[in-house]
């Protein structure tokens, strides 16, 4: 009877504690998550998929504050797995991630755009014997978050999203507003438009997709850094998406995760017969149709802006993890490669879903898998 009653009491626990791993995907964030003993989660988390190997001690890593609540998940699926390893993940943007990585501060970073052409000849002096490298690791669509009383649901296409946000529209009674939503009723309100004060890869891909659709009226070269005028800023995905859920008459952008909290979005006017909403499954169309554009172990992506497939929503981004190809350090490498591993993983790829990330896709992940085995 004993040792039923402990039966049951363990299998309780496991019960719990992947319940515990389940919510922390939509766990909003910023602080630092830890992964090894701190966290309760057991191995069943992810069967099969984590391999420890010879992983062990803390393992340094920051950047892209677009996953950070995928890195949340699979953190404390890996602590539960390999209690000698430690992931410390601080979500300070993409470019501050890539520059902590090139001065050899963290094991790998989270970018949101792929390395440039310099920052790939910089990192030779950091890759001994080789380069630095982007792996695609998360996708999700970029969604446009809005407060505006008494509206529910709302369709912008890329021009008048462009003037918003380059402030040659103010007001969200503007006719150019009223035209794409006849049926809403909207107030004299001044339009609040939040953008990123910190150099970001999700303003780099938000940038790029107005580049690409409505270029005409959005004269900017675009970047990790905000380049339009106006606008007010804030920290971060969650530092935008917290002014968004707060101030009457705002927009703002940031990766879906982060409007899980009750904020509306936008759904984008496209060439296909009706707008496209912000969801994992539209945003996975899009990405499906991005292309490989990065050489020998690079898996640097270019996304397709405008896609044509009825739903595919095309404000969408990539989140990579930089790691070198080759010259890692001996001390991080084992944890490198095991925890990259996991998240590459069909299990850990499948944690996504959950926290309203989109999973690469197959045909590129698996090249992805078979890199991260041959990371040195």
């Amino acid at each position: 009877m004993k040792l039923q009653r402990k039966n049951r009491r363990a299998l309780a626990l496991g019960v719990l504690a992947v319940s515990g791993a389940l919510a922390l995907t939509a766990c909003g964030s910023d602080n630092n998550s830890g992964g090894g003993a701190k966290s309760g989660t057991s191995a069943a988390a992810a069967p099969g998929s984590i391999k420890c190997g010879d992983a062990k001690g803390q393992l340094q890593a920051s950047g892209s504050s677009a996953q950070k609540n995928a890195i949340d998940a699979w953190t404390t699926a890996f602590g539960g797995a390999c209690k000698g390893v430690q992931i410390n993940y601080n979500p300070t943007g993409s470019g501050a991630g890539v520059t902590a990585f090139l001065q050899g501060q963290t094991a790998f970073a989270g970018s949101d755009s792929p390395l440039k052409p310099e920052e790939i000849t910089q990192s030779s002096k950091l890759c001994s014997g080789g380069q630095a490298i982007d792996l695609p690791m998360v996708g999700g669509p970029i969604a446009v978050g809005f407060n505006v009383p008494g509206v529910d649901s709302l369709v912008l296409d890329p021009a008048t999203l462009a003037k918003i946000f380059d402030g040659k529209i103010t007001n969200w009674n503007d006719e150019a507003i009223k035209k794409l939503n006849p049926d809403a009723k909207l107030p004299d309100l001044k339009i609040q438009a939040f953008h990123r004060s910190d150099e970001s890869g999700t303003t780099d891909n938000f940038t790029k997709y107005l580049i690409a659709t409505a270029k005409s009226d959005w004269p900017y070269s675009g970047g990790k850094a905000w380049q339009a005028k106006g606008g007010q800023s804030a920290q971060g995905s969650s530092g935008l998406a917290q002014q968004v859920k707060q101030t009457s008459g705002a927009i703002s952008y940031f990766e879906l995760s982060y409007a899980a909290d009750g904020i509306k979005t936008v759904d984008l006017k496209t060439g296909a017969s009706t707008p496209a909403k912000a969801t994992v499954e539209n945003a996975t169309k899009a990405i499906a149709s991005a292309k490989v554009t990065g050489t020998g172990k690079d898996l640097a992506l270019k996304l397709n802006y405008q896609p044509t497939e009825a739903g595919a929503y095309p404000l969408t981004l990539v989140t990579y993890e930089i790691v070198c190809d080759k010259g890692n350090k001996a001390a991080t490498l084992p944890a490198v490669k095991s925890f990259l591993g996991y998240t590459a993983s069909e299990d850990g790829q499948k944690q996504l879903t959950g926290a309203s990330y989109a999973p690469i896709p197959d045909e590129i992940i698996s090249k992805v898998r078979t890199t991260i085995e041959g990371l040195s």
